[in-house]
């Protein structure tokens, strides 16, 4: 069976420098999906979510807008600025854990409240023609909230709907209700996706035997701790390339370089390569000391000296 994948939107990491490298060293996600737009009680596109969806800076083959809001104005406002660049399909964030999230009833915070999704979808569908798509996480509270939307959903025309095995109350600790993911499959009239916990290609089998309906599989976690992974599920291999660690190195300095060019001052850099390296570290033979190493490095070349030494115990 023919399957696809799929990039899972993670802010801060899945940019569009991210995205870039790992179409260009790994391959094997077939689209990828940008962190969403969010408004902060401004009508407006910042900067930051427009320099990512500049059809100039994205040189991946299928990207796709998404959005955070609890607000039918707001939810009009982006899909007129995606219309203006090309973008034909916008992606509604109801999946988003963070509590400062939820607690404004956004993300998986408005699973809870249907007739809010009702009013917002109504106004975008009598409005727009854009195509909408969704990802949810199965409620905020209880993995049984999200039964309470399909009725809803089912009224338009959404294209799919990702799903996060888990409620937004886990963020992402604990396992993945794969009970209550085969709950959705059998409700739903929709199209589903699966997301959550693709860590390995034997993980990825064990999802595919248990869900044989499924074709769309996103990976969120797994593909910034190991960008290798798509591209060896696709060649259902549990081999990586012998060179392994050169093209690492090169995704790596790719990165950072883009990153050291934009941000400015030491700190800054530090900050966003210190996130990467907290999933990269997982594999390799220590991640603690990994990680560790990273952490202490003090300034441009320390760092550089740390990746040196974490590389130096791989090959």
């Amino acid at each position: 069976m023919s399957f696809t994948l799929l990039s899972s939107p993670l802010q801060g990491f899945t940019e569009f420098r991210f995205r870039n490298a790992v179409h260009k060293y790994f391959g094997g996600i077939d689209t990828f999906y940008a962190p969403y737009i969010r408004f902060n009680n401004k009508p407006v596109i910042s900067s930051k979510y427009q320099r990512d969806l500049q059809l100039e800076n994205n040189e991946v083959p299928d990207l796709i807008p998404q959005v955070m809001t609890n607000s039918a104005d707001e939810f009009l406002i982006a899909v007129e600025y995606i219309r203006s660049l090309g973008y034909k399909e916008l992606n509604w964030n109801l999946g988003c854990p963070y509590p400062m999230v939820t607690k404004k009833g956004m993300g998986s915070g408005l699973i809870c409240d249907p007739e809010k999704i009702d009013h917002i979808l109504e106004r975008v569908h009598a409005e727009t023609d854009v195509v909408v798509s969704m990802k949810m996480r199965m409620g905020y509270l209880e993995p049984t909230e999200i039964l309470g939307t399909f009725p809803i959903l089912e009224k338009y025309p959404i294209k799919n709907i990702a799903i996060h095995a888990r409620i937004g109350k886990q963020l992402y600790k604990g396992g993945v209700d794969l009970e209550s993911f085969q709950k959705c499959l059998d409700t739903s009239k929709h199209k589903l996706y699966y997301n959550g916990d693709i860590t390995s290609v034997a993980g990825f089998r064990a999802m595919q035997k248990q869900f044989p309906k499924i074709d769309h599989w996103m990976i969120g976690r797994g593909l910034i701790a190991d960008p290798f992974l798509p591209s060896m599920i696709k060649a259902d291999t549990e081999v990586y390339p012998e060179n392994r660690w050169e093209i690492f190195r090169e995704f790596h300095d790719t990165i950072y370089q883009q990153y050291d060019d934009f941000l400015q001052g030491p700190t800054p850099i530090k900050m966003k390569m210190q996130g990467f390296w907290e999933y990269w570290a997982l594999t390799f033979p220590n991640p603690q000391k990994a990680f560790k190493a990273i952490k202490k490095a003090n300034n441009p070349r320390a760092y550089q000296q740390a990746v040196n030494d974490n590389l130096k115990t791989v090959s």
